[in-house]
């Protein structure tokens, strides 16, 4: 899963369990309070909305395998924005109401705050919940990174060993070369003089040759 997704999400979910705690106590408050609250929810539901976007425009961009999921999860959370800015709207309409409409539908309103109260808790359990999973997401890619990053470190020290081992190598057969030079060197001078002493050994044995010649032919002439 895109890390970039579970950070948004991470937010959204603080956010909603945020919005819902902040409704839950806007419905308990009155006058100039009550509009300071609903204006901080306000703001709250307008950041919630760009969350959304930017999950929505990250899903997207995504490989096909990834985005389908993520767009399902997506459209959870805007439900859970429909609902949260639905809640906000009956809240502010609320506040409206007169003093003398408020306590003739107090019993009423009272089984309204209390099916409100249960829907909220539902929606910061889940939410709650979400963010548990993203945690635990997130750490799981945290130790899938460490084992890789140990993996490649471990790679990256075969690799540098196999170069040190080449690196001699190529000194040694550096040593071979120069060994065969040499080699090559002296098995040429020992045929220059091989040769040299192939001529000698024959002017020798010419000379030779010609000197028994002569001493036969002087005997035989006298």
């Amino acid at each position: 899963m895109s890390e970039v997704f579970e950070g948004y999400e991470r937010q959204y979910c603080e956010l909603s369990a945020n919005l819902s705690r902040h409704c839950t106590a806007a419905s308990a408050l009155d006058g100039e309070q009550k509009k300071q609250k609903l204006s901080d929810i306000k703001a709250g539901l307008d950041d919630a909305d760009t969350l959304i976007r930017k999950m929505d425009l990250e899903a997207r961009s995504l490989q096909p395998s990834m985005k389908a999921a993520l767009l399902a999860k997506l459209r959870e959370y805007k439900t859970d924005l429909n609902n949260l800015k639905s809640e906000v709207k009956r809240v502010t309409t609320s506040s409206n109401v007169s003093l003398t409409a408020r306590d003739d539908l107090l019993e009423s309103g009272r089984v309204d705050t209390l099916a409100v109260s249960n829907d909220q808790k539902g929606r910061l359990l889940m939410s709650t919940e979400r963010l548990n999973q993203s945690s635990d997401r997130i750490k799981e890619g945290r130790k899938t990174m460490l084992e890789t990053e140990e993996l490649g470190v471990s790679i990256l020290q075969d690799l540098h060993q196999q170069r040190q081992s080449l690196l001699h190598a190529h000194t040694t057969l550096h040593g071979v070369d120069d060994n065969i030079s040499k080699s090559k060197k002296i098995l040429s001078a020992m045929s220059r003089r091989m040769s040299r002493n192939k001529w000698i050994v024959g002017s020798l044995m010419i000379a030779l040759v010609l000197a028994i010649i002569i001493i036969l032919y002087f005997k035989l002439t006298h």
